[in-house]
């Protein structure tokens, strides 16, 4: 009996010696040095010429002294912050961070503390704060909807529904209107237009008004700026060419980088025009901001790592005359077509080159302009006010690190600098390696058959890789891609480090789900899934078998094609669906093209069925 109490008294001092290690080791891996800070956006304080930086994955906050050029604080925030609001009055900062269960932290600025976390739901991101200061705007990304939260009560008024993927948003001075950037198109992608929207929401009548056109092949809305007079909105994004065959670079051809010009009161597009040079891409364009005069818009161009600074009096004016020219002579070459011409702010615009790499959101105080540069840990700074030779520096966030394998190979997937000519990064077509929404005719399958975008979440555990599996495995991808896409010779680390980045790619927790489980549709449709037989080939913990089939769906040049199993994890995400991107909708795809039951036995389901299925694939 003895022996028995001494085993079982050393058994729990185990186990408490054991608990205390993993407290230590919890307690320190909490008040470690991040191993990466990543500036993703700044809210400004120009009162007080302070710039506050959200670190994404330094999870902080550095409040910076534009006057001394030093961090005088950083304030530590439980998640990955996503976006940053400064209150009117300059007491209190809100900050995104979160996925499934998404927040805004308030920060009292008196004593640098989280006061109050919110609760605002899935993917929040680009917080505005009304002119009063009474409500915060919220874009929620994935639930495709602006959620409106009153600060006084600390909790949600009503949510707005919009295009897909809102990433940021700007009010109208009066507060009356919210124009927001959705990041992609929406709807099915086999058509002669596809492109994002930017919603525009009566903040009085509490919903979307008005979607503004963007042109056809506009992707990738990443910021948006109203003018200092608020008659003006300008939104960045990527310009695709994806109607022409991926043959070549020069002029453009698969990809531009595009500002989008909105007028503000009539809530329509004016123009858009392009900010790369004709034999010089101006990859991935980002940030943009108006100067408080008025005089300059500044857009970022992360790809590039640059900043562009356009004379914005210039800028309208040139536009003004080309809208006289269009009405004078509809035919007259290059009178109005403004958005396919690579020379028209050659005299109006300066590229200044960053030290730093990656430039995201953008800060403008007094003549100048602030970046903070992502993978290189730093702020950019350019003096706008001298036209002559305008210089920039950077200043470090923090201690320089190595960088890793897979950190290394996030950075060069949005590079563009290793395109030929700078006009796309991986990132163009694959935006947090994902999908860009449209059909591109690659040649890796013959000409005159374009595909959608595929998703490269768990390429590497999931061979073959493209649609039709012509590759072998991702990595062969990967360096095809380089060759044929990029048009650039790179050495053997370069893509073996994008080979990293892509196998540490997580899925984001669907935003069908609650708290982490199926609803009830999700639940019966479970069962359909089973009973229809789609478990047989989307089978296992990534629902493929890793085989191709032909399941009916192809057409024309596609006829009897086989196509690859594909993974059904996030596939909440990747829509539109089939490899010509027909169906806009996966309970489309259940309804609508599996007439003969080869896509899994459906044709006898009642609508309800096909959206509690639909509802089940869509929470994976």
């Amino acid at each position: 009996m003895n022996n028995i109490n001494m085993i079982s008294f050393k058994g729990r001092k185990w186990k408490l010696l054991l608990g205390i290690l993993l407290w230590v080791m919890l307690v320190s891996a909490v008040m470690a040095e991040p191993e990466y800070l990543s500036p993703l956006t700044i809210a400004l304080d120009e009162g007080s010429g302070k710039l506050y930086i959200a670190m994404e994955t330094g999870k902080q906050v550095a409040v910076f002294c534009s006057q001394k050029e030093k961090i005088e604080k950083v304030i530590s925030v439980p998640e990955e912050p996503s976006g940053i609001a400064l209150a009117p009055d300059g007491n209190y900062l809100y900050i995104t961070g979160g996925l499934s269960e998404g927040m805004v932290f308030v920060v009292g600025l008196k004593n640098f503390k989280v006061i109050n976390a919110i609760s605002v739901g899935h993917s929040p991101c680009g917080p505005v704060v009304s002119p009063d200061g009474k409500q915060l705007y919220i874009c929620n990304r994935f639930r495709n909807k602006i959620v409106c939260i009153d600060l006084a009560l600390g909790k949600k008024l009503y949510e707005v529904k919009v295009a897909r993927e809102p990433v940021a948003a700007v009010l109208s001075r009066d507060g009356g209107t919210l124009f927001v950037a959705n990041h992609l198109p929406a709807g099915s992608a086999d058509g002669e237009y596809s492109a994002a929207v930017v919603s525009v929401i009566d903040t009085e009548q509490k919903k979307t008004v008005a979607a503004i056109r963007l042109p056809n092949g506009a992707t990738s809305l990443e910021d948006i700026c109203i003018s200092p007079e608020g008659d003006y909105v300008y939104v960045t994004h990527i310009l695709a060419r994806y109607h022409l065959p991926t043959t070549q670079l020069e002029r453009g051809w698969m990809n531009t980088n595009a500002l989008s010009i909105i007028d503000g009161a009539g809530e329509k597009l004016i123009n858009t025009v392009l900010l790369d040079d004709v034999d010089l891409g101006a990859g991935n364009p980002w940030g943009v901001v108006c100067s408080a005069d008025g005089e300059y818009i500044c857009v970022a161009q992360a790809g590039s790592h640059e900043i562009s600074i356009i004379n914005r009096k210039k800028l309208h004016d040139k536009l003004a005359q080309a809208e006289v020219g269009k009405k004078k002579d509809e035919y007259a070459p290059g009178s109005h077509d403004v958005s396919n011409t690579l020379s028209f702010l050659v005299d109006i615009r300066e590229r200044v080159p960053l030290k730093g790499n990656s430039p995201r959101d953008l800060a403008i105080i007094g003549d100048k302009v602030y970046a903070a540069e992502y993978f290189s840990d730093s702020l950019g700074v350019v003096d706008i006010s001298s036209e002559e030779d305008r210089q920039s520096r950077s200043i470090s966030l923090g201690p320089n690190k190595n960088l890793s394998a897979a950190r290394r190979g996030k950075m060069l997937f949005h590079d563009a600098t290793i395109c030929f000519q700078n006009w796309q990064s991986c990132a163009s077509c694959h935006p947090d390696g994902r999908t860009d929404g449209l059909n591109w005719d690659l040649l890796n399958d013959g000409i005159g058959n374009p595909k959608n975008t595929k998703s490269l979440l768990f390429a590497h555990q999931t061979p073959p890789a493209m649609i039709t599996g012509v590759r072998d495995c991702a990595e062969t991808a990967v360096r095809a891609g380089m060759r044929y896409i990029q048009f650039m010779v790179r050495p053997e680390k370069d893509a073996a480090a994008i080979d990293e980045y892509l196998r540490a790619m997580k899925a984001v927790p669907s935003p069908y789900l609650v708290e982490g489980n199926l609803i009830a549709s999700g639940q019966r449709g479970e069962k359909i899934f089973e009973r229809g037989g789609c478990g047989a080939c989307h089978s296992g913990h990534l629902f493929t078998d890793l085989k191709k089939y032909n399941v009916g769906t192809g057409k024309g040049p596609e006829l009897n094609r086989k196509f690859d199993t594909p993974t059904l994890r996030e596939v909440w995400r990747t829509a539109p669906y089939l490899y010509d991107g027909r169906a806009a909708t996966i309970a489309e795809v259940v309804r609508k093209y599996n007439p003969d039951d080869k896509h899994g036995k459906t044709s006898n389901l009642t609508e309800q069925e096909i959206a509690d299925l639909a509802e089940y694939v869509l929470s994976q």
